[in-house]
């Protein structure tokens, strides 16, 4: 056999900005789509809370969209955390934390729970209903598991002075998940003082934010590893 040329290191930074942005883009197409269909009134849902995610994509084109955009990004969510966890071990003053095992099972379960939730979106039924509810709790849950334990790991590497970084993205995904969690509480606590109508468009407004900071995490990491040279190198095993 010929042997192959030694490979070029490919830049990693592309992987978690596609697995952002594809959700956003998903999401913000079905709106407009909805939108332009009549399916939904027209508004801003990150001020107005007139309508969830969900119901923006739930039908018709939109929802071939959303699921087209959707269960891809899952799938590269699922790896960005994956590879995440294996250039955070190889990490002076992060590489040896215990909690970090943990971050490639919660991302591939994340990247699953999401896959549930846009393949069983526009679907009917009481078993449907529950995957669509499992996929949405398990995904926002575990997601935000996932940038507790990379912030950390990020953290620790940075006061190791391994490499820096700047402050703005040394703590990005920390603040980012802080911010999440916060905003679960505000809308947790607006549901004791608002019901009917105005709760729907509470929940609806911390959804979108909600997804937004999603979004914001992998454009974090996508700017780390775009600063830090992070690349992946494929090569022919030795036999």
């Amino acid at each position: 056999m010929v042997p192959l040329p030694y490979p070029k290191p490919l830049p990693l930074w592309p992987l978690p900005l596609l697995a952002g942005l594809l959700p956003a883009v998903a999401g913000v197409a079905a709106l407009a789509l909805s939108t332009h269909l009549g399916l939904i009134p027209a508004c801003n849902p990150f001020v107005d809370g007139c309508v969830s995610v969900s119901r923006a994509a739930r039908h018709d084109l939109p929802n071939h969209v959303f699921r087209a955009l959707v269960l891809p990004a899952a799938a590269l969510q699922a790896l960005t955390w994956l590879l995440a966890a294996r250039w955070l071990s190889a990490q002076p003053g992060s590489g040896t934390w215990p909690g970090l095992r943990a971050l490639a099972p919660l991302g591939i379960v994340a990247g699953i729970a999401l896959a549930l939730y846009g393949a069983f979106l526009g679907t009917e039924g009481a078993v449907y209903r529950l995957l669509r509810q499992y996929g949405t709790v398990v995904y926002f849950g575990f997601t935000c598991l996932c940038m507790l334990i990379a912030g950390a790991a990020i953290e620790r590497s940075a006061q190791a002075k391994a490499r820096p970084l700047p402050r703005l993205l040394q703590h990005a995904l920390t603040a980012l998940a802080v911010g999440l969690v916060m905003l679960g509480l505000v809308n947790a606590l607006a549901g004791l003082w608002l019901d009917g109508q105005a709760k729907a468009q509470m929940e609806n407004v911390a959804e979108w934010w909600g997804a937004l900071i999603f979004t914001l995490v992998f454009v974090a990491l996508a700017a780390m590893w775009q600063r830090m040279g992070v690349h992946i190198t494929l090569a022919e095993r030795e036999r």
